[in-house]
């Protein structure tokens, strides 16, 4: 929902909002601030007054609900602490208990009849029943009593898009009163529903909320549930629009509003997609490594269909997927499109059960560049998979098969991975989005290394949006069986301008007219086109230095870094092997093994790596993304297997540095063109986004989307 809503009766004036960008922000509606016998009945002292804190939670699981139906966003806080108390401030522990006069005879930690007293897994410590999350939904577990100290609420609210708060929760004078300051200095304009609001002392919680909306608005607004509940439709059931029957739109905004209202059962979607499988595989056979046998599909549906009886639906409920060979799902070999390197996981990686837990049903595994090796999609044992568009035609690699199932509607998304641009050159080929994210931000584990320093998951899909959906259910935070991991700390954070991306503006680099050069003269033609939407879509254009981009390009396979590869893989394995890869693999790695590098060259091209990326990085602060051609041309099968090595190092002129500066990037369809052949052929940019600003780049792509 994109209109503007409003709430007329807020002080100091109307605040306005759009529910796309806005959350819904509960704090600490648990048990132990609740229930009698917590933590809040022994903070408060007086059981009259905290049962009058009670009150607040008819109006707001209407709030709740309201949000829920309008499409908004989500979050729920509890404070609480470790079990063994690590995050737990001496000073916060003793203070009140230390009170000569005070009246706090337990204090954090002690046991209480609801389990220990604000401590992580205790029954008091959860979310009360009325307003229990559904699936979906962002449960911050805070060590404080403000919501951003030592959480990832901040970086989760950016991910969405998120520029407006709607705020309700305990206590006002509190925990209320201290998230809502510390969101107004992070840029988020909120506003706290004062019939939803609620603490213990009257007159502090009218104080905290006259200060709150204080001198025209010093820190936000405070308003009334009944504005918002006066303009959310009511939900009155209705029936089916259509028939019983799947007609099959993949998309998951269809199938969410399919389940919902029960048109359709995730088996009639596998079956569905069984069939597209095997019509499609008649006009491309290389798509897929191992497929689900489609009795076993159909009993996983089942499966997911008995699990959520009754409950409330996970984001990604019945949504089929596929996973790219070299990442691991478990009792399903793991090739890497390399017979010689196969193996059979006993467990799947970390990504791969995340989706599985959100409700993703899996399909299968998709042809890959061997050892995910190449840009082409024509360095596989299994065929090579042709782009969607052409039969003569390059589908990309190294995550060919995921991008055409993607592209070919087989699936609703795919994970691929991407090193030097495996996510994204075959996304701009089959005509789909390509998400890299920051590097070792999502997990790893269960990944095929290819360059262990450099390698990500991506994420392939029909539009930003589905990309976005994907992405939020991947991010599991940092893994600690990933030695990669970047920690939430390491990454940044940045103020919100409530006015969104569009009004607001944005600042987008754009190539020198020498780095474009390697383009042919329709994808120049074509970029400009893009330049010139882009700035229809609120931004504004700079041309940027392009030095620690070349740089970066060239470290990757013209320096020692290239070494890398062969030390995931293992040179013993590569000589062993060399007559049983594919010839354009053995011939890649022949090289590198045969290349006189002395030691001293790794730390050179480490050095520079790290002037490289310190360069790209100040570059970032003028910019919020770059704009680039997401390859200089298409190429035919024919051409690419004339000159496998040539033409594979132009198609990541616009891709190898991204995971050497630590960026990330988005590669988005970008229009149609017609060759000389007279074929239809997509065209795609990237935007490049700085280290962390994952958030930034889906929030642009999504505007630049919407022009078309």
């Amino acid at each position: 929902m994109d209109s503007t809503m409003e709430l007329p009766s807020a002080r100091p004036y109307s605040f306005k909002f759009r529910p796309e960008s806005t959350a819904l922000l509960i704090i600490d509606m648990q048990r132990d601030f609740l229930d009698p016998n917590g933590f809040g009945a022994i903070q408060c002292g007086n059981d009259e007054i905290f049962r009058s804190v009670r009150e607040i939670v008819p109006k707001t699981k209407r709030v709740l609900e309201a949000a829920r139906s309008l499409g908004m966003h989500v979050f729920h806080t509890r404070e609480g602490h470790k079990p063994d108390l690590s995050d737990l401030p001496p000073a916060k522990q003793l203070r009140q208990r230390s009170a000569p006069s005070g009246h706090h005879t337990l204090g954090i930690g002690d046991q209480g009849p609801m389990g220990r007293l604000l401590v992580q897994g205790e029954y008091g410590h959860d979310i009360i029943d009325e307003l229990k999350p559904v699936p979906g939904e962002v449960v911050i577990d805070k060590p404080g009593k403000g919501s951003f100290w030592d959480t990832t609420l901040h970086r989760s609210l950016l991910a969405r898009g998120i520029t407006h708060l709607l705020v309700a929760g305990v206590t006002t004078e509190c925990c209320v009163n201290t998230t809502f300051r510390e969101a107004s200095d992070r840029g988020f304009e909120c506003c706290v529903f004062a019939d939803c609001t609620s603490g213990f002392d009257s007159s502090f919680v009218t104080k905290s909320l006259d200060m709150l909306c204080s001198y025209d608005g010093l820190f936000g607004y405070v308003g009334s549930s009944a504005d918002l509940l006066n303009q959310t439709p009511a939900q009155v059931p209705t029936p089916p629009s259509t028939p019983p029957g799947f007609r099959g739109d993949l998309s998951f905004t269809s199938l969410r509003r399919q389940y919902a209202s029960r048109e359709i059962r995730p088996v009639d979607v596998v079956k569905d997609v069984t069939r597209r499988i095997s019509e499609y595989h008649a006009k491309d056979p290389a798509v897929w490594t191992f497929l689900q046998t489609s009795e076993t599909l159909e009993q996983a549906a089942i499966a997911l269909e008995d699990r959520f009886r009754g409950r409330p639906l996970p984001p990604l409920y019945g949504v089929p997927f596929a996973v790219k060979d070299n990442i691991d799902v478990a009792g399903v070999p793991t090739t890497a499109a390399c017979e010689a390197y196969t193996y059979n996981p006993t467990k799947s990686a970390t990504v791969v059960d995340a989706l599985l837990d959100a409700g993703a049903l899996f399909v299968g595994k998709t042809n890959l560049d061997q050892l995910a090796t190449g840009l082409s999609g024509c360095r596989s044992p299994y065929g090579y998979p042709r782009s969607v568009f052409g039969r003569d035609r390059i589908s990309g690699g190294s995550s060919s098969g995921s991008s055409v199932a993607v592209g070919a509607g087989l699936v609703s998304f795919a994970l691929g991975t991407d090193t030097a641009g495996s996510g994204r050159v075959p996304a701009a080929f089959n005509g789909v989005v390509g998400f890299k994210p920051t590097k070792s931000t999502l997990s790893a584990q269960g990944l095929v290394p290819a360059c262990k320093s450099l390698d990500t998951i991506s994420v392939l899909a029909p539009t930003v949006g589905e990309a976005r959906s994907v992405w939020f259910v991947a991010d599991q935070g940092p893994d600690s069986r990933d030695p990669y991991a970047k920690t939430q700390q390491s990454l940044p954070v940045w103020h919100v301008n409530f006015r969104g991306t569009k009004n607001g503006g944005f600042r987008f680099g754009v190539p020198p007219s020498a780095a474009l050069e390697s383009c042919t003269a329709v994808y120049k033609e074509r970029f400009e086109e893009a330049v010139a939407r882009l700035r229809r879509a609120g931004g504004t254009s700079q041309q940027v230095d392009w030095t620690p981009f070349d740089g970066g390009n060239r470290l990757l396979y013209d320096g020692a870094l290239l070494n890398e590869r062969v030390a995931c893989l293992g040179p013993e394995f590569l000589r062993d092997t060399q007559d049983r890869l594919h010839p354009t693999i053995s011939k890649l790695f022949q090289a590198a093994l045969e290349k006189n590098q002395k030691p001293w060259d790794v730390f050179r091209d480490q050095h520079l790596q790290a002037e490289y990326t310190r360069q790209a990085a100040l570059l970032f602060r003028d910019i919020d993304v770059l704009l680039v051609p997401t390859t200089p041309y298409h190429p035919t099968v024919a051409e690419m297997e004339a000159d496998p090595l040539a033409l594979n190092a132009k198609l990541g002129d616009f891709t190898h540095f991204a995971n050497v500066l630590d960026l990330c990037g988005m590669a988005v369809p970008a229009g149609m063109y017609e060759n000389e052949g007279g074929e239809q052929l997509p065209f795609g940019v990237t935007f490049v986004g700085g280290s962390g600003y994952d958030g930034k780049v889906f929030d642009i792509a999504r505007e630049f989307e919407r022009t078309a």
